[in-house]
């Protein structure tokens, strides 16, 4: 197989974002709508949580050349997963890196002097699409992840639940953590109960739907500059019955606000859990010297020719 590197680095021609969509919401599903007002937790926090997180990079935009027409642009990327379990102390528990050339294109294993890029095939060309690539088997690391760990109370996944498969299997453990998002879920008439939470109070829970089902709901986490600081939405799966959802949300609104991280820690404070900041750390010094890495590939590309 021939190809070649591009120079242009790969960090200005990824998005580094993705949204979804919101599909139908259901806002009456715990409370009714005109009752809605900030929730307290009548429950103990969890003592024995695991946290789930992934990191993702692109080393190189790689342009893989046909036998006819032009080269199909491909992405050499390096993708870890790892846990965090706390109980008592915060301890990495797991961390599995793999790195792998994400293409639509007819393609064949990388092989560089710093390791293999295996092929994953993707359904589109574009940079998006490869992106999307990405995250689906960095998702699927992560639940390789979590299922070799197991009796935890409370597993927190950071991102959206759809991301992480592993949660079919423990659905009244498993949430989703989503720490900034592009998309207003709740109609305009909720703002006031949602931007005037307290620390430590969560929104009732609302359904969502659109390829898969959640339940939602805001958890105000620490005071910030202003309204929306210290604001994150968590989601459980939407097979579980409303009681089962109830209990989990107030269990998770009771544990997380202790993990929220302060401001002259972390950039991404107090969203961004102190045992997740921690993971993610590791995982991305795990992923090697990106510059070394491009090197090696450019070295493979001249061999390959």
């Amino acid at each position: 197989m021939r190809f070649t590197v591009a120079q242009w680095s790969p960090e200005y021609g990824t998005p580094t974002e993705l949204d979804d969509t919101t599909g139908r919401v259901e806002v009456g599903v715990e409370v009714p709508p005109g009752e809605w007002h900030g929730l307290v937790p009548d429950v103990d926090p969890a003592t024995d949580v695991l946290f789930i997180d992934g990191v993702r990079r692109v080393d190189a935009n790689l342009w893989i050349e046909q036998a006819e027409g032009r080269p199909v642009l491909g992405l050499a990327a390096t993708y870890a997963a790892g846990a965090v379990r706390s109980n008592g102390a915060a301890e990495i528990v797991a961390a599995k890196v793999e790195r792998g050339l994400f293409t639509s294109a007819p393609a064949s294993d990388i092989v560089t002097t710093c390791g293999t890029y295996a092929v994953k095939a993707t359904s589109g060309q574009t940079p998006e699409e490869l992106w999307l690539g990405i995250q689906q088997r960095m998702g699927e690391l992560e639940g390789a992840v979590a299922a070799d760990q197991g009796g935890a109370t409370l597993v927190v996944a950071d991102g959206p639940l759809s991301h992480h498969r592993h949660a079919e299997g423990a659905i009244h453990r498993v949430v989703g953590y989503v720490k900034r998002e592009h998309v207003e879920y709740l109609p305009s008439e909720l703002w006031d109960v949602k931007y005037g939470l307290g620390v430590g109070r969560r929104t009732p829970l609302f359904l969502t739907t659109t390829s898969w089902s959640r339940y939602s709901w805001y958890v105000r986490l620490a005071t910030g500059a202003g309204p929306a600081e210290g604001l994150v939405r968590c989601e459980v799966s939407g097979d579980m019955d409303i009681a089962a959802a109830v209990r989990l949300a107030d269990r998770v609104t009771a544990t997380l606000p202790r993990f929220a991280s302060a401001p002259h820690k972390d950039p991404r404070a107090p969203e961004n859990l102190y045992p997740i900041a921690g993971l993610e750390r590791e995982l991305r010094r795990r992923l090697g010297d990106r510059d070394v890495l491009y090197r090696a590939l450019r070295r493979a590309a001249v061999q390959a020719a």
